[in-house]
């Protein structure tokens, strides 16, 4: 009989195995042709991005009308550029981004984007009849014609040279008047584009018949939708409107640049996910093989999300995706932990994945939820490269609650249900049969090993230490101050890339050549890395770009950004920071209690000093990525931490009196039973960030570096600091009649029930 038992057990695992494999397959088949048809930024491809300051000539204030009008131009203009992914960006009130991955000549994009838009009006023969002049700026609106069908309305400024034009032209064989914009007299003609007119493949906006002079409003009708009349009175206001596009900041990535780039961020992402995969299997046996399973399950539809809604894959979007994964493994780290809990109290495997899974629920939803408010606060507050690590940031938070919470239990209960694993709890998920008490033969449970570890006796002395380090940080920034990048202090970044041996005095040379002055130079094997204070014009940039190309046979990237980005940079900086924390709180106190909320938000305070203060002693370079780590440790630290805070909550819901010694006893207890998790949660997300320091771009070292600092402080802060500062707030309040103990709701209910708790 039990042989019979034994090998339907192994028909069910071996079914569920050929199951998981075929998925494996499956997954793995479509993971190629998936990442080619992903988009890629030009940092990793190579390219152009500008930023422009839009302001119109006649000195009137800069609307949303105004702006979207340059935008559709600017549009219109790339198209015929040849660049098949750009990406064009509106910023605040009066600015545009424009980026051009893959394009070869920056220099005639950097031309063709900033000249002011021309608007005129042609015979069918294409000689030209009036100018935008005749209209009043901005004066093409949505109408309707005498059917109510979509037109659009023109004020005339000049009624009498409209009158004159349009007379005449009524009386031409062919009595039509074409509108262009920014006609080329090499390239366009009606005769060749006459049935591409109005259609984003050609500069002819509109073909209209003439049948009478007009000395007034005109509208021009034909078969429009309501979307390409929108569409074209934009296009005719921009050519009617000139503005004024002023350059404030750019970078241009060299094509081999951008391919060693990503080359070397895959290889260390795929190191990184490797490592994970062997740490897991390592310490949790088949549940760590089934959650490796599960990360490529993650990664691959983090790639498929950011396809289906058109994302544009760059550098810091890898790096919250490696970095996303270490933070994804928590989920599981957390259900496993809570499995291993109720089998070590005596119970079933079944059983103890139902209780454990069901409640890890809680502290994986709420470790999430703080993350994906500070990825929503970075998306709104961040300039480019930061939108772009925030919306990846997202898209991680989203997938891994479906696939490291969902799709990994799932996995888990195929195998759990064939009860193969019964008897055999240390192949599925590393508890020995020894280390489970029968219950029926009234066996305790074994003491964990760290009951004996009092982690709060010593909290004056971990407060001390860190107190010590911001102190010296915060000295070091006094007389040094910080190593700041351009982002936050204007200028220029010249980065050559070349197998040349390059010294300081050559490229001093070289600048001196070039008529400039470098600030600092910073030199490694095959790289220099030169910064100017003046932030170069166009010019300028392609000038050097060439020097440097031609005498060193290198690669060049040049970053450039004015005093206007940088002070617009600071500013949404110390807002992201600020409505990061304050979100935190509201978020943490709703959830738990508003001590929770202070404590934490005191620890992130904490983390933040630290990352300053280390970024300080060594002068690394302060950038719009060390911010965006910054941010992205403030998720992760809080995520810890609430881990803590929950069970703490938990524990504490089981007491009927709370005292001063009892409060202590908890919250040390609590830190005893989440600390393996928070090692290893802190394990498989540095495995990544150092897979990227030592493999990785250097285009982000400044970032993984930020992140190996933050993760480091954000696991002491979790454990030796922020519980220590709850404690001390929550003994303050103990005895206070206006102070009730609300831990939790879920003690009191038991009790009006009658259950014996």
């Amino acid at each position: 009989m039990k042989k019979t038992k034994d090998k339907k057990e192994k028909r069910k695992v071996l079914f569920t195995a050929i199951i998981l494999t075929l998925f494996i397959v499956v997954v793995g088949f479509l993971f190629v042709p998936l990442f080619g048809n992903l988009k890629f930024g030009l940092d990793l491809q190579g390219g152009f991005e500008i930023l422009y300051k839009v302001e119109s000539i006649d000195g009137s204030n800069m609307t949303k009308d105004k702006l979207m009008a340059t935008y559709k131009t600017l549009s219109k203009r790339i198209d015929s550029l040849g660049v098949s992914e750009p990406e064009i960006i509106l910023e605040g009130d009066d600015k545009i981004r424009v980026k051009l991955a893959g394009v070869t000549d920056p220099e005639q994009a950097r031309s063709q984007l900033s000249t002011v838009a021309t608007l005129s009006f042609r015979d069918s023969e294409d000689n030209l009849l009036m100018t935008s002049d005749v209209l009043k700026a901005g004066g093409a609106k949505v109408s309707a014609d005498s059917s109510g069908n979509p037109a659009v309305l023109l004020s005339v400024k000049d009624k009498d040279k409209f009158y004159e034009v349009t007379n005449a032209v009524k009386d031409y064989d062919t009595n039509m008047i074409v509108i262009w914009l920014d006609y080329n007299e090499m390239t366009d003609s009606f005769a060749k584009e006459g049935n591409k007119c109005g259609t984003s493949e050609s500069n002819c906006l509109s073909a209209a018949t003439v049948s009478q002079g007009f000395a007034s409003d005109v509208i021009i009708q034909g078969n429009f939708t309501d979307e390409e009349v929108s569409n074209l009175v934009d296009l005719i206001n921009s050519g009617s409107l000139p503005s004024k596009l002023t350059e404030i900041s750019s970078k241009t990535v060299g094509a081999s640049f951008g391919d060693d780039t990503l080359s070397k961020t895959l290889i260390a992402g795929i190191v990184g996910i490797a490592l994970i995969g062997i740490v897991l299997i390592a310490i949790y046996h088949f549940a760590g093989f089934i959650s490796t399973i599960s990360i490529i399950l993650y990664t691959f539809l983090v790639f498929l999300v950011f396809w289906v809604v058109g994302g544009v894959l760059t550098l810091p979007g890898i790096a919250a995706l490696v970095l996303g994964i270490g933070m994804a493994v928590d989920s599981n780290v957390i259900t496993f932990a809570r499995i291993k809990e109720e089998l070590y109290k005596g119970k079933s495997l079944p059983l103890a994945f139902k209780e454990g899974t069901k409640s890890s629920f809680r502290a994986i939803l709420d470790s999430n939820l703080t993350t994906l408010i500070v990825a929503i606060i970075m998306f709104i507050f961040g300039e480019s490269s930061i939108k772009g690590f925030a919306t990846m940031t997202i898209i991680t938070v989203v997938v891994t609650m479906f696939t490291m919470v969902f799709i990994t239990r799932w996995l888990m209960k195929l195998f759990v249900k064939t009860n193969f694993f019964n008897d055999k709890s240390n192949l599925f998920i590393a508890v020995k049969k020894e280390d489970i008490p029968n219950v029926s033969k009234n066996e305790t449970i074994k003491k964990r090993p760290l009951s004996n570890v009092n982690f709060l006796k010593n909290r004056k002395i971990f407060f001390s230490a860190s107190v010590l380090v911001i102190l010296i940080g915060a000295v070091t920034i006094f007389f040094c101050g910080l190593n700041l990048g351009i982002d936050y202090k204007a200028g220029t970044d010249i980065t050559i890339s070349t197998e040349e041996k390059l010294t300081e005095e050559k490229l001093k040379a070289d600048l001196k050549e070039l008529s400039l002055e470098s600030t600092n130079i910073e030199i490694t094997d095959n790289e220099a890395i030169i910064r100017i204070d003046d932030a170069l014009d166009g010019e300028n940039v392609k000038e050097v770009n060439s020097y440097f190309e031609a005498k060193y046979a290198a690669k060049v990237n040049i970053g450039v950004v004015s005093n206007i980005v940088k002070k617009e940079l600071v500013k949404n900086a110390i807002i992201s920071i600020l409505v990061a924390l304050i979100g935190i709180i509201i978020y943490v106190s709703l959830r738990f209690k508003f001590s929770y909320a202070v404590s934490g938000v005191i620890a992130l305070i904490h983390d933040v000093a630290i990352m300053f203060s280390l970024f300080g002693i060594f002068q690394l370079e302060v950038s719009s990525m060390f911010i965006a780590a910054l941010l992205a440790i403030i998720g992760y630290s809080i995520n810890d931490t609430i881990v803590t805070f929950d069970r703490i909550r938990e524990n504490l819901a089981k007491e009927d009196k709370v005292t001063e010694d009892k409060l202590e006893e908890v919250a040390n207890r609590s830190i005893q039973e989440t600390f393996s998790r928070t090692i290893y949660t802190s394990l498989t997300t540095l495995i990544p960030v150092v897979a990227l320091i030592f493999l990785g771009s250097k285009e982000i070292l400044t970032f993984n570096l930020a992140m190996l600092f933050g993760l480091i402080s954000g696991t002491y802060s979790s454990i030796f600091i922020s519980v220590a500062i709850f404690v001390a707030i929550e003994k303050k309040s103990l005895g206070k009649k206006k102070v009730k103990k609300v831990y939790t709701d879920e003690f009191e209910e038991k009790k009006i029930k009658g259950i014996n708790c």
